[in-house]
C-alpha cells in the first residue's frame, strides 16, 4: 500500500497525550518515536487496495492506532488504545462539524460519498484488488435512501495477520463516535421510533462496539449462528478471557444472554423476519394484523392437558394452524413468550414452563413453577411491546411462588415489580388461563384478575390461593400437628380441608377470581371467544407522561 503519513501526523499529539497521562512523558515520547517507523512499515506491507480507493483512508486511519500498540509490544492495553482513538476523533471534531448530517450540506456530502463508493466498487475493481473492501449495494444508491453493506474488510484481515485482532471491535466502535460528532446519532432516531413502528435487526456479520447497542434498541434481533459476531467488547478484550475459551460474541452466547431473540442460518433468518413482519402491525395506530385462516375456531385440543408442562406445545395447539413463534427461546426458558394467531388475529402469549422436551419427546430440562428474575424481565419486556402495538395478551399460568436463592433475592423484588407493572399498565385485551398452581404474589404478577385481566379461566385441576395447601396446613395447624400421633396423616387431612376451603377452583370462582372453569381440550374455543368479545376494548386512563417503575 502506498505510504501516506497524514493520519499518523494528525493523531500523534492526542495519542501521545493519553500515553503521557497514563505512563509518563518519557514513555510516551519513546513509544511515539518508535510508532512513526512502525506505521510506515505497516502501511507499506499492507496489500494494495488502489490509490484511488475511496475507503483507503479507513485503513490508513486504523493503522495509525495499531502502530503504537505494536511498538509497545502489546503492553499498552486495548482500553488505552480505545481512549487514544476517542481522544483523536474529538481532536478533529471541527472536521465532523463541517458534515453535520442534520443539515442539507451534510446530507449532500454524505450522498456524494455514497455515490462515489457505488461507482468505485465494481466487478472490475474487485478483480483488480481482490483483498480490498467489498461493498455490496442493494438497488440504486440514494433513491430516497442508501443501502450498502461491507462484506469484506482488509483492516480485519490485516489485523488478524498482525496478531492484533483484539483491536477490531475498537475500530467498529469508532463509527458511533464519528456519527455522533456528525450530529447524526441513530440511537436517538431508534428511540423516537420505539413504540411507533416495530423495529427488527438482523445481524449477519460483525456488529461490534457501539453498533451492538443498535440491536438492543430494536424490538427483535435475529442473528446468523455460524459467522455473525455481536459484542460491545470482543471476547479477547475481556479480562481473563479469549475467544477459544468463551466466544462471548457468538449467536449462542448472545441468545442465552437474552440479547438475541432468534438465531439460525441466513435462510432461516430471512424466513423468520418475513413471518414476524406478517404477524405485527405496521405501526402503533394500525389495527391488529389479521391473516386469513381456515382453522376451525371450535377445534378441540385433546392433548392440551398433557402438553401444558411445556406451554410452547400447548400454545401451538391453541394457535391457528398450530403456528407458535417463540421469542427469546434460549433465554430464561422457564418463561415462554411468543406470538400466536387465533381467528387470524395476532396475540402475544406469556406462560410458565416446567419442562422442555427434545425432538424425541423426552424431557430435556425441568423447571420449578416459580417466578425468576430473568423470567420476570423477559415477560415484562414482551408485554410492554404488545401493549405498545395494541396486541392482545394471553397468559397460561402455573406458578407457586418466587425463586428462593440468595442470587435471586438480589433482584426478584424489582423484577417482579416490573412484571406486575407491565401487566397492570397494559390496556390491551388480557386473558388468563390458570392451568396449574396459582399462589400468592407470584400469581398476582402473572396477569391476575386483580391486575386487570379481563377474563380469567381455570382448568378443573388448578389450585388458586395464597399458598400451597401443605405449607398452609403446617403453619395454621402447627400445634395440632405437633400433638398428633400420625403427623403425615394429619398434615394431609388439614391440607385437604384448606385446599377445599381456600385454594380450590370452586372457591376461587365463588370469590370472583375466576370467570369460568373450562376443560383443557376446550381452551382454544374459550380463548377465541374471549378475544373476539374484547376486540373493541377501550380503557380511559389518567393522563401522564409515563410511569416510573
Amino acid at each position: 500500500m502506498k505510504y501516506n503519513g497524514f493520519y499518523f501526523w494528525m493523531f500523534k499529539s492526542p495519542m501521545k497525550k493519553v500515553l503521557a497521562e497514563k505512563y509518563g512523558r518519557e514513555y510516551a515520547t519513546d513509544i511515539m518515536k518508535k510508532s512513526k517507523k512502525v506505521y510506515r512499515e505497516l502501511v507499506e506491507k499492507a496489500d494494495d487496495i488502489g490509490d484511488d480507493n475511496p475507503m483507503a483512508y479507513n485503513e490508513l486511519f486504523a493503522l495509525a492506532f495499531v502502530a503504537p500498540y505494536v511498538a509497545s509490544e502489546k503492553k499498552i492495553p486495548p482500553e488505552t488504545v480505545q481512549e487514544m482513538m476517542r481522544r483523536s476523533l474529538y481532536h478533529i471534531k471541527w472536521y465532523f462539524a463541517m458534515t453535520d448530517l442534520n443539515t442539507d450540506k451534510g446530507k449532500a456530502e454524505n450522498k456524494k460519498s455514497v455515490i462515489k463508493y457505488a461507482k468505485w466498487y465494481t466487478p472490475e475493481k474487485e478483480a483488480e484488488y481482490p483483498t480490498s473492501f467489498k461493498v455490496d449495494f442493494v438497488g440504486q444508491p440514494y433513491e430516497g435512501a442508501c443501502y450498502y453493506r461491507i462484506t469484506r474488510c482488509p483492516i480485519c484481515s490485516y489485523a488478524r495477520n498482525l496478531g492484533v485482532s483484539e483491536l477490531m471491535p475498537l475500530f467498529c466502535d469508532l463509527d458511533e463516535v464519528m456519527i455522533t460528532l456528525q450530529s447524526g446519532v441513530l440511537h436517538r432516531e431508534q428511540t423516537l421510533a420505539s413504540g411507533v413502528i416495530p423495529q427488527i435487526t438482523a445481524v449477519y456479520g460483525n456488529c461490534g462496539g457501539g453498533l451492538a447497542i443498535l440491536s438492543s434498541l430494536s424490538d427483535f434481533t435475529f442473528m446468523e449462528d455460524s459467522k455473525a459476531k455481536l459484542f460491545v467488547n470482543s471476547p479477547n478484550a475481556l479480562d481473563g478471557n479469549n475467544e477459544s475459551k468463551l466466544d462471548s460474541a457468538s449467536a449462542k452466547f448472545q441468545a442465552e444472554a437474552g440479547v438475541v431473540d432468534f438465531t439460525g442460518d441466513e435462510e432461516t433468518i430471512a424466513n423468520g423476519v418475513r413471518q414476524l413482519v406478517s404477524m405485527l402491525p405496521a405501526n402503533n395506530e394500525e389495527d391488529a394484523a389479521v391473516s386469513a385462516t381456515t382453522d376451525d375456531l371450535n377445534r378441540a385440543c385433546p392433548d392440551m392437558a398433557a402438553e401444558i408442562a411445556d406451554p410452547a406445545l400447548a400454545l401451538s395447539d391453541i394457535a391457528d394452524d398450530n403456528v407458535f413463534v417463540e421469542v427469546k427461546a434460549s433465554y430464561a426458558k422457564e418463561m415462554v413468550t411468543g406470538f400466536i394467531q387465533v381467528d387470524g388475529i395476532t396475540i402475544g402469549a406469556v406462560a410458565n414452563r416446567t419442562a422442555l422436551y427434545d425432538e424425541e419427546g423426552e424431557v430435556a430440562e425441568k423447571f420449578e413453577p416459580v417466578l425468576t428474575v430473568k423470567g420476570a424481565y423477559k415477560a415484562e419486556n414482551f408485554v410492554n411491546f404488545c401493549n405498545a402495538f395494541e396486541i392482545p395478551v394471553l397468559t397460561l399460568t402455573n406458578v407457586k411462588g418466587f425463586e428462593a436463592t440468595v442470587a435471586a433475592e438480589k433482584g426478584i423484588a424489582i423484577a417482579s415489580a416490573k412484571l406486575t407493572y407491565a401487566f397492570a399498565n397494559a390496556d390491551v385485551p388480557k386473558v388468563n388461563v390458570i392451568t396449574g398452581e396459582a399462589y400468592g404474589s407470584a400469581y398476582v404478577s402473572m396477569n391476575s384478575k386483580s391486575l386487570g385481566a379481563d377474563l380469567v379461566y381455570a382448568w378443573p385441576t388448578a389450585s388458586i390461593g395464597m399458598m400451597d395447601s401443605q405449607l398452609a396446613a403446617k403453619i395454621m395447624y402447627a400445634d395440632e400437628i405437633a400433638a398428633a400421633s400420625d403427623v403425615a396423616a394429619t398434615v394431609s387431612e388439614k391440607a385437604a380441608e384448606y385446599a377445599k376451603l381456600q385454594s380450590s377452583v370452586e372457591s376461587a370462582a365463588a370469590r370472583g377470581y375466576v370467570d369460568a372453569v373450562i376443560d383443557p381440550e376446550n381452551t382454544r374455543q374459550y380463548v377465541a371467544a374471549a378475544f373476539e368479545m374484547l376486540f373493541s376494548k377501550r380503557e380511559v386512563r389518567p393522563d401522564k407522561k409515563h410511569g416510573t417503575v
